[in-house]
C-alpha cells in the first residue's frame, strides 16, 4: 500500500476558501423557504442593525455560501411606505458575526402625512432615499413607445412638497435547430400531440413565442411537426426562434454550472422569449414586468438580434434586477449595462460554439451598424467612438451603454491583462490609464468575482467606487486578501482610473 500525502499548502487553502465562499445552489422551494424565514425574522433583524422604530424590512433574496455565511437582501420600508434607494444586504457568518451593506446610510425621518401636492394619477407615495436626505415623494409610471419602437415604462419620482422631479428612469432595459448565428444546435422541446413546442421543460419551462410583427402580448408559441427548426436563414421564421431558444438554454446552463444559480431569479423558473417584434426593429430588450426577452428582426428584417451574446446580455438584465437592482441611470446604469455585457460574453465563451467562438466583442454577429463592426469592444471601449475607457467625474453623464465601458474594460483587464494578444483569432490591445501593466487572472475567476460582488455586495446605488469596493470584498471572500486575484482586482480598477 502506498500512502499519499494530502496537500495542505497555499494552493489547497485557496481552493478551500473559494469553495467555502461559493454560493450553494438552492432549489426554488428551498429559496422560497429561506426568504420566508428571513421575513419572519425581519423585525428582529431591523432592530439588530440599528433601524428606527418606523422602519421595516422586506426580504427579497437569500444567498447561502458553502461555509455557512448567509447574505439576505432586503428592501426597506418607513411607516409602511416603500423606501426607494433604501435597499440593503445583511451578511451573517456561521459564527454569528454580522455586517451590513446599505445603498444609503442616511437616517429616515419624514412626515408621511403632509404633502402640499396631490398625487399624480396612478402614482404611489414613497420615501426617496437615494439622493441625500430622505424625502416624501410620489412615484408615477408613464407607458409609451420610443422613436425606434422600443416600449417605455418611465418611472418619475417627484418631491411631494415642492413638485421637483428628483429622479427618472426607464425599466425597459435595452438589449435540432438550424440557427442563423450558432449553426446546428440542440433545442429543448416538448411533444404535444402531433406537434412539438419550443418549450424547454428541463430548463425551467422556457418558451419561445412568435410576435409576428406585433408589439404586445406573447403572440403564438412556436410549434413544428418534425421537431426540426429553421433553416439558418432569416427568411424562415423559425430560424430566429432557434437562436433565441438556444441562447436561453446556454445562459441557463452557464448560470447553473458556473454560478450555481437556477435561473435568472434563482428560483428554478425560466423567463420566456419573444421574437419578430415590430417591423425591422433594430434592438432587443429585457422587460422585468413580463419577465421576458424580446428581439427585433434588425434592418430590413434580415439581421435578427438573437445572437448568443445578445441573448445572454438581455437575460442578465433580469439577473441584475433580481440581485443588486442597479438603477438604470448614471454610474449605476453603466454598471447595469456592463454586467449584461460581462455575462453575455461569459455565456458566449462557455458555449464553445465553433460557429460563434467566444470573444470580447459585443454584438459582432448582428451587424447593427451595417458595416461589419461590433456594438462594443471590451479591451478598448472607445473603439466604438462613444464609450469610456476610463473613469472620470463626467462618466455618469454618458448614455449607460457608453458609461459601461469603464467596467467592461476592467473585466477585460482582470480576465486577460493589458497589452497586445490574440484570443480565438481576434486581436486585442488593451491600454491602462496610468500606463501600468496588468496581469489577468483568467475569465472564470473574473466572472465569479463579478457575480459574487453583484449578488451580495452591490446595491441599487452602487457607483464605480462602490464597485471597486464590492469586487475587492468578493475577491477576498473567494481567494483571500493576500492572493494574486485580490491584487489583480485592485490593479485592474486602477488601470481604468477607479482608485
Amino acid at each position: 500500500m502506498v500512502a499519499l500525502a494530502v496537500q495542505s499548502g497555499p494552493a489547497n487553502a485557496a481552493a478551500e476558501r473559494e469553495a467555502g465562499a461559493t454560493a450553494v445552489s438552492l432549489t426554488g422551494t428551498a429559496r422560497a423557504s429561506a426568504i420566508a424565514e428571513a421575513q419572519s425574522d425581519a423585525p428582529s433583524t431591523a432592530k439588530a442593525i440599528g433601524l428606527g422604530d418606523q422602519e421595516g424590512l422586506v426580504a427579497r433574496d437569500v444567498v447561502k455560501d458553502a461555509d455557512g455565511t448567509v447574505h439576505t437582501r432586503y428592501e426597506r420600508t418607513y411607516a409602511s411606505l416603500p423606501v426607494l434607494g433604501g435597499d440593503l444586504v445583511v451578511h451573517a457568518a456561521k459564527n454569528g458575526a454580522r455586517s451590513t451593506t446599505k445603498a444609503s446610510e442616511a437616517r429616515i425621518s419624514v412626515d408621511t402625512k403632509v404633502a402640499s401636492l396631490a398625487a399624480p394619477k396612478g402614482a404611489r407615495k414613497v420615501v426617496w432615499a437615494a439622493g441625500g436626505a430622505p424625502v416624501l415623494a410620489w412615484e408615477g409610471v408613464t407607458e409609451g413607445v420610443g422613436a425606434d419602437g422600443t416600449p417605455s415604462k418611465l418611472h418619475t419620482i417627484t418631491d411631494a412638497r415642492s413638485g421637483k422631479v428628483l429622479y427618472s428612469y426607464d425599466d425597459i432595459e435595452t438589449g435540432i435547430g438550424a440557427s442563423e448565428y450558432s449553426g446546428s444546435v440542440t433545442l429543448g422541446t416538448k411533444a404535444n400531440g402531433s406537434q412539438f413546442e419550443l418549450n424547454d421543460t428541463s430548463r425551467g419551462g422556457h418558451k419561445t413565442y412568435d410576435l409576428a410583427g406585433g408589439t404586445n402580448g406573447t403572440g403564438s408559441l412556436f410549434t413544428d411537426a418534425d421537431d426540426t427548426w429553421g433553416d439558418g436563414t432569416p427568411a424562415n421564421r423559425q430560424t430566429a426562434a432557434a437562436d433565441a431558444h438556444y441562447g436561453a438554454a446556454v445562459t441557463w446552463d452557464f448560470y447553473k454550472n458556473e454560478l450555481g444559480r437556477l435561473g435568472i431569479r434563482g428560483d428554478g423558473v425560466a423567463a420566456y422569449s419573444r421574437v419578430h417584434y415590430g417591423n425591422a426593429y433594430v434592438n432587443a430588450f429585457w422587460d422585468d414586468s413580463c419577465f421576458c426577452m424580446t428581439y427585433g428582426d434588425g434592418a430590413n428584417n434580415t439581421k435578427p438580434l438573437t445572437s448568443l451574446d445578445v441573448a445572454g446580455h438581455e437575460m442578465s438584465h433580469g439577473l441584475t434586477a433580481s440581485t443588486a437592482g442597479l438603477r438604470y441611470t448614471r454610474e449605476s446604469g453603466g454598471l447595469n449595462e456592463a454586467t449584461s455585457d460581462i455575462f453575455g460574453t461569459a455565456v458566449e465563451f462557455y458555449a464553445a460554439n465553433a460557429s460563434d467562438p467566444g470573444d470580447y466583442l459585443i454584438g459582432e454577429k448582428i451587424d447593427i451598424r451595417g458595416n461589419g463592426t461590433p456594438l462594443r469592444y471590451m479591451d478598448k471601449p472607445s473603439r466604438d467612438g462613444a464609450s469610456a475607457d476610463y473613469w472620470d467625474k463626467n462618466v455618469g453623464r454618458l448614455d449607460v451603454h457608453n458609461s459601461s465601458g469603464v467596467a467592461n474594460h476592467f473585466f477585460y483587464l482582470l480576465s486577460e491583462g493589458s497589452g497586445a494578444k490574440t484570443i480565438n483569432g481576434v486581436s486585442y490591445d488593451s491600454p491602462t490609464a496610468n500606463g501600468s501593466t496588468v496581469a489577468g487572472i483568467g475569465r472564470t475567476k473574473a466572472y465569479k468575482i463579478w457575480y459574487k460582488a453583484l449578488s451580495v455586495y452591490m446595491t441599487s446605488s452602487t457607483d464605480y467606487a462602490g464597485a471597486r469596493t464590492a469586487t475587492l470584498k468578493a475577491a477576498a471572500d473567494l481567494y483571500g486578501t493576500g492572493g494574486a486575484e485580490y491584487q489583480a482586482v485592485a490593479a485592474a480598477w486602477t488601470g481604468v482610473n477607479v482608485k
